[in-house]
């Protein structure tokens, strides 16, 4: 059985033991799919992610330990170590995006977030249902990370959503339509529920699949200011990308090609980049940011063999962006150049 989710209000973070939540969407005013996100900064996704960040860090000789700063008792070293132990042996070798436990794991934890333990030993509905092991792990952990580092990751998460919130407000309905519009498809008609965490994986933020769910790091530095909004919109197309994604089979198939890898991820960063270039703001009242440097562009992506990828999108795809070509003689030109 899952809990109940937090309580939900529009722009505001609702205070639970574990879990505050905030809203954020517009009311049901226009004719077409709006954008509308659910911001979570839960307890035990965020532990779940600080773990398996720590497991992974383990692997880089010198590298920081979340908590060396935070003098730990004796008690509560073993129970840390004991669970940066279990998850370096269990999970750091895994892939938050591909592993299917993993993804399992952060959606269950993400459902169970209100609960103040996840073997229902206060109350019965909070069994979440997650492997013995685990469950135990997290449980023995939770008590030090509450009390060393929730509070401070909380803050961070809280502060990422309240910087977002405002772009989404501003921005957010003509990016959807936009973005919805170019991929020939409707945007999500249910909330895109984003867990902010203050680590997540490696690129700073992933998307899972049925359910659409988004996992964003307030932490990262590739994730602060109004690029923030890119990333958000850029991590929701993934729910909306099958026909791009079809589209590029489609045409592989009929040239007897074979597919190229990450072209459509790379589409993605692209279109993204582009459609949000013109209307992002630096704050609230400031002009718009002049000169802003899309993500894969600022981050580099496109030099780490994505160099032909950029040269068709930019031949081929930017006219249909401008409304000079069609979605499928786009398609076909890039497959075809490639």
């Amino acid at each position: 059985m899952r809990a109940p989710f937090a309580t939900k209000l529009s722009l505001l973070l609702a205070l639970s033991f574990v879990a505050p939540t905030v809203l954020f969407g517009q009311t049901e005013s226009y004719g077409s799919p709006l954008p509308v996100f659910e911001f979570h900064s839960g307890f035990w996704l965020n532990l779940h992610h600080t773990l398996y960040y720590q497991a992974r860090q383990q692997r880089t000789p010198g590298a920081a330990n979340v908590l060396s700063a935070a003098n730990l008792t004796p008690a509560e070293q073993k129970a840390w170590d004991a669970a940066v132990g279990f998850y370096a042996r269990t999970y750091a070798g895994k892939d938050l995006l591909v592993a299917l436990d993993l993804v399992l794991i952060k959606n269950q934890l993400g459902d169970f977030e209100t609960c103040e333990d996840l073997a229902g030993l206060k109350k019965k509905t909070c069994d979440a249902g997650l492997p013995k092991q685990l469950t135990d792990v997290l449980n023995a952990a939770a008590p030090v990370y509450r009390a060393r580092l929730w509070k401070e990751h909380d803050n961070a998460n809280r502060r990422w959503i309240a910087g977002v919130a405002p772009l989404v407000r501003r921005s957010g309905v003509e990016l959807s339509h936009r973005l919805a519009e170019i991929y020939q498809t409707d945007w999500p008609q249910e909330r895109i529920r984003v867990d902010v965490s203050a680590y997540s994986n490696s690129a700073g933020a992933y998307t899972t699949l049925d359910p659409l769910r988004v996992t964003v790091s307030s932490l990262d530095a590739r994730n602060q200011g109004p690029e923030a909004l890119e990333i958000l919109f850029h991590e929701a197309s993934h729910g909306i990308s099958d026909n791009v994604q079809n589209a590029i089979l489609r045409e592989c198939r009929q040239r007897d090609k074979p597919i190229p890898r990450d072209l459509w991820h790379a589409l993605l960063f692209y279109t993204t980049g582009e459609v949000i270039r013109p209307t992002i703001f630096t704050s609230e009242q400031a002009a718009p940011k002049k000169g802003y440097v899309p993500y894969a562009v600022r981050e580099g992506l496109y030099k780490r063999g994505w160099e032909n990828y950029l040269r068709v999108l930019t031949e081929y795809w930017q006219p249909y962006l401008d409304g000079n070509q069609t979605f499928d003689d786009a398609v076909a030109h890039m497959v075809s150049a490639l």
